[in-house]
């Protein structure tokens, strides 16, 4: 086993060629370097085929809609939307504009390379390359696209137009969709709106190259996500897959073309005093032929509300005798705090906020 001054090393090593886990694929490599190497990856939950996340239609008559995403929010955390307006064609030319920009030369793509935002915008491979026990195998492009606007020129010419057309589209189904959260919870429909929800906006555009051991590798670790809401958009290669607490197994989110993958957040299940869940989710290293690529909008409550009485905690339209707050109150200051000291994993927030 390596030293943790050689494992240090090794990832900078890695790090400072500023060309990610696709600098390595374009090298050669015939083995997984042992740093991404992930113990027992695939040995903790068996996976099931029999099971699959539920999809709402958006077409449907509102009240149903209601129902099913409350009752998905509920039971798993997740949901695929179908029939939600946005074309197919943007959403596959949204993917190739990620992929495009992937396979920019690497001289021409290391310039992006940063783990630092310049102008709300950064390139990297693995948020937490320092923190994890074992990187994963993917490389991410970030965008922090609101409050605070990005330098728009900053943004890849390759993907910078049709980025940011996706993101405009998907606010609007982003906020019918919190609309319908809140009324299935029983609160008023613009309660997320109100907590700031669709203020602080954020982007990532994943690109996993094939691995050359997916077997001993990750694409993502078990986690949840920290926010109220995550929309998702893949491309048909598959490796995403949820974790189904009751029947102790992971379950395949097998893409559906044209399909938004929606996700409730730590955040949101806090607010909710666990009414709603956050979904524990993971990614396989892509064992395919070509790259696989999904698209990420994370929406949050605005993070520039750092004001002492700007707190946040189980809405209290949800408390009574009966059902006491099960988290306790907090400010985005230490929210955000929580998320960045931790490695990305499994449920670090709620347990933090939970009360015990």
């Amino acid at each position: 086993m390596a030293s943790p001054t050689d494992r240090t090393a090794a990832l900078k090593e890695f790090d400072d060629t500023k060309t990610g886990v696709k600098g390595l694929v374009d090298s050669g490599i015939t083995s997984l370097p042992a740093i991404f190497h992930q113990p027992n990856a695939h040995l903790s939950l068996p996976s099931a085929t029999h099971l699959s996340v539920p999809i709402v239609d958006l077409s449907l008559p509102h009240p149903i809609v209601v129902d099913l995403i409350h009752s998905a929010c509920r039971d798993w955390g997740i949901f695929q939307l179908i029939n939600h307006g946005i074309p197919l064609s943007t959403i596959d030319n949204t993917i190739s504009a990620v992929r495009s920009f992937n396979e920019l030369p690497a001289a021409v793509r290391s310039q992006y390379y940063t783990r630092t935002p310049v102008g709300g915008l950064s390139y990297y491979s693995n948020l937490d390359l320092f923190l994890s026990a074992r990187p994963c195998w993917r490389d991410t492009l970030k965008i922090d696209l609101a409050p605070v606007p990005p330098e728009l020129n900053l943004i890849p010419e390759v993907c910078r137009e049709a980025l940011l057309t996706w993101d405009e589209l998907v606010k609007e189904v982003a906020k019918e969709v919190m609309v319908m959260m809140c009324e299935g919870l029983g609160v008023g429909p613009g309660k997320l709106e109100e907590m700031t929800c669709l203020e602080g906006r954020t982007m990532v555009a994943h690109y996993y190259p094939p691995c050359p051991e997916p077997d001993r590798a990750l694409g993502a670790v078990d986690h949840t996500d920290p926010g109220a809401l995550t929309v998702l958009i893949q491309d048909q290669i598959g490796g995403l897959q949820v974790k189904s607490e009751r029947d102790e197994c992971w379950v395949d989110v097998k893409p559906i073309p044209g399909a938004l993958v929606v996700f409730a957040g730590d955040f949101l299940q806090i607010i909710s005093n666990d009414g709603y869940k956050s979904a524990q989710h993971r990614v396989m290293a892509n064992s395919s032929n070509g790259p696989r690529v999904s698209i990420v909008l994370f929406y949050n409550p605005n993070p520039g509300r750092r004001e002492e009485s700007d707190l946040y905690g189980p809405m209290v339209e949800l408390l009574s005798d009966k059902k006491t707050a099960r988290y306790h109150n907090f400010n985005m200051v230490e929210f955000v705090s929580v998320f960045l000291k931790q490695p990305v994993g499994n449920k670090v927030i709620l347990e933090h906020f939970k009360l015990h």
